[in-house]
Parts: structure tokens; C-alpha cells; sequence
């Protein structure tokens, strides 16, 4: 992570609104998905029983997510104001998106 590491205060707010606006929408999709925000953990529910969740992860100030049988540890990156993956280099909400188009079987935005 760039810069001072944030406060756990800091980190709450941040990985709450992220998980909160992430919750609205998911929820907004039509068909296929259900979320489900509660304590820091939001679960994504399929049509066929499937489960992908993403949770913030205080101890590491990050951002967890597991789906199709791989997980992601996001950062967040305050200059940039975005969670980034620094393993893969991949971002939260297009890692969402492309995960979430592939189960749907067909192409999934989310609005930043």
C-alpha cells in the first residue's frame, strides 16, 4: 500500500462504504443474484445454491473476496481511492464484475 497505512477507524469507514455501496449494487441486478450485508460480511447468493463472499479483513486493513474456488486480497489505495489486489494488480469492482459476468453468463456493471 502507498503512502501511511490507515487507521483501523479510517479502514472501518472506507471498507464499510465500499462494502455498503458494493451491497446496493449487486442488488440491483436483475435475476440470477442476491446480496447480503451483515458485520463486515457481504454474501453473494445464486439461483443454484452457489456463495461468493467479500469481507473486510480489519487486522490486514483489507478487503477479502472468495469465488470460483480463488480468493483476492484487496488494499485499498487512498490516492487512488480504490481496493487493488497487489498480488495480480487486479481492482475490486472489476474483479466483482468480471466474476460476476461469468457465473451470470452475461456481462454484469457496476456503477463506481
Amino acid at each position: 500500500m502507498s503512502g501511511e497505512p490507515l487507521s483501523e477507524r479510517e479502514f472501518d469507514a472506507v471498507a464499510d462504504r465500499s462494502l455498503r455501496e458494493l451491497d446496493r449494487q449487486i442488488n440491483e441486478i436483475p435475476d440470477g443474484v442476491e446480496a447480503d450485508l451483515q458485520s463486515g460480511i457481504l454474501t453473494l447468493e445464486f439461483e443454484d445454491g452457489t456463495k461468493y463472499v467479500v469481507n473486510s479483513h480489519r487486522a490486514a486493513r483489507q478487503i477479502w473476496m472468495a469465488a470460483e474456488r480463488a480468493a483476492w486480497h484487496f488494499d485499498y489505495q487512498p490516492s487512488e481511492e480504490r481496493w487493488v489486489a497487489q498480488r495480480t494488480g487486479e481492482e475490486l469492482w472489476s474483479t466483482l464484475e468480471a466474476v460476476l459476468s461469468r457465473k451470470l453468463g452475461r456481462a454484469v456493471k457496476l456503477a463506481r
